[in-house]
């Protein structure tokens, strides 16, 4: 059954304009005006006064992470149906070995986990440490399994952290194989004394989680991770970042030449860290890292100037949430609390009320950030991130009539705990085609378990326009 879209205004990442898009076997097949279905069975959509864009991408998501002694509370196919029913077709999740476990028998662990999968899903292979096998393995990981993406964390000392030679060898790897490096950048040392003085002074409750991680902390990072990778050659990709600091060294990078990315989130463009203030123990869901961060120092709108400007590629959420019951376990130490939260299904409804809608983005800027520059970035488009004949059949007719409010309620995440609780906003999907079958109608979700794909990606880091790679 085909399945024909009419006389909606599609919206890409270059332009918009009103017509009809027939999708069958899974993929697009036409785009034009005054198209008819081609068999009698193919089902019609009217999507008048509405959007029809690709489905999006969620670039950084973490299903079924175990994580500081438990495990994020949505697993693959939870997670994957609640991005279904915000308008995210796609999603990449992060293998994580821990330190000294390789690198493909940490994938094989999330292969297990990712068969409850109801949408796309693709991986980035963290490097935890660095070894005599990590180089070919990294290869191996590249050329065999069809991820071309890798990710360090310069913060987390004891555990999953990697030091600067260490990073300096996943770098050199990555350069040479193509791939690109995500980095989550923070000084783990400062972050690692810094907890230790706070704690010691008696100083436990969740704010000062934010208080261990100051700005510089995160700029200083940035600005050693983007030289590091300058050396090679390497593609950079710095994940959900925060602050002002840190976006004015990825702007640096680029004006100088670099091939580097930045991401963002919807938590750090439209917090402040007045949330950590929240009594009972209701500041704990905001413990992610980095922190949310303070209005005072104008972090909030650099993010939003970059974003609009392109110095910020993409938004995704880092998804990964923990009930309360989970977070409790840091009650009496900040630093014991799971670090993450919930975002994967309101992330396009907030980046539309508060970008669209407020002027700050435009609607192709914001199917760009969502959808298109994530997928180009990590290998994916044009299968993904566009409607263009040949496309996966992955659709969102967005409504930008609708209107709702964020809650843990109503959510369909398994916490019981929403950041964005109480947040009204305007824009829902009406219809999701994922995979060219109807997942999400007009709030009915349909999906199916282990209905989702694995996609292989045979390369990343596409340059984006005017952008160029500085040699090794």
């Amino acid at each position: 059954m085909g399945i024909l879209i009419k006389n909606g205004t599609i919206v890409t990442a270059s332009g918009r304009v009103t017509g009809d898009v027939y999708c069958d076997e899974g993929t697009v097949a036409a785009i034009g005006v005054n198209l008819e279905r081609r068999g009698a069975k193919d089902r019609v959509i009217d999507a008048s006064g509405q959007y029809v864009m690709p489905g999006a991408v969620d670039p950084h998501v973490h299903l079924a992470l175990p994580f500081m002694g438990t495990v994020s509370a949505d697993d693959f196919e939870a997670g994957t149906a609640c991005a279904l029913a915000g308008g995210t077709t796609t999603v990449i999740d992060f293998v994580i070995p821990s330190r000294g476990v390789s690198l493909l028998e940490g994938l094989r662990e999330w292969d297990a986990k990712a068969k409850g999968a109801v949408s796309d899903y693709a991986y980035h292979m963290s490097v935890t440490g660095w070894g005599e096998s990590t180089a070919e393995e990294m290869r191996a990981v590249v050329r065999e399994k069809g991820i071309p993406s890798f990710k360090v964390f310069m913060a987390y000392k004891g555990a999953i952290m990697v030091d600067d030679h260490e990073l300096y060898q996943v770098m050199k790897a990555a350069a040479g194989l193509g791939a690109v490096v995500m980095v989550h950048a923070e000084n783990g040392d400062a972050v690692f004394n810094l907890q230790r003085e706070l704690v010691a002074a008696g100083k436990t409750e969740p704010k000062y989680h934010a208080a261990s991680r100051p700005s510089p902390i995160e700029g200083e990072a940035t600005g050693r991770a983007l030289m590091i990778a300058r050396l090679h050659g390497t593609t950079a990709y710095i994940v959900h970042m925060t602050c002002r600091e840190s976006v004015e060294a990825l702007a640096r990078a680029k004006a100088a030449g670099q091939h580097c990315y930045g991401e963002t989130c919807p938590q750090y463009l439209l917090l402040d860290d007045s949330v950590y203030e929240k009594p009972n123990f209701e500041g704990a869901p905001f413990v992610m890292s980095p922190p949310i961060r303070p209005r005072a120092g104008g972090h909030q709108d650099a993010l939003w100037a970059h974003l609009g400007s392109g110095i910020l590629s993409a938004v995704g959420t880092d998804h990964c949430p923990f009930t309360i019951e989970q977070k409790r376990m840091g009650k009496d130490d900040f630093t014991k609390i799971p670090n993450g939260g919930t975002g994967i299904e309101e992330r396009l409804a907030l980046l539309y009320t508060s970008g669209v809608c407020e002027g700050r983005i435009s609607l192709e800027r914001w199917v760009d950030v969502v959808s298109t520059s994530p997928a180009r970035i990590f290998g994916l488009y044009p299968r993904k991130g566009s409607i263009a004949p040949g496309a996966d059949a992955d659709i969102v007719v967005w409504d930008p009539a609708g209107e709702r409010t964020i809650s843990a309620r109503t959510h369909r995440s398994k916490c019981d705990r929403n950041i964005f609780e109480g947040f009204k906003v305007k824009g829902k999907p009406s219809y999701v085609i994922a995979g060219g079958r109807v997942q999400f109608d007009n709030g009915d979700l349909k999906v199916e378990r282990g209905a989702g794909r694995f996609v292989r990606r045979e390369s990343a880091g596409a340059p984006a326009p005017g952008m160029r790679a500085v040699p090794a």
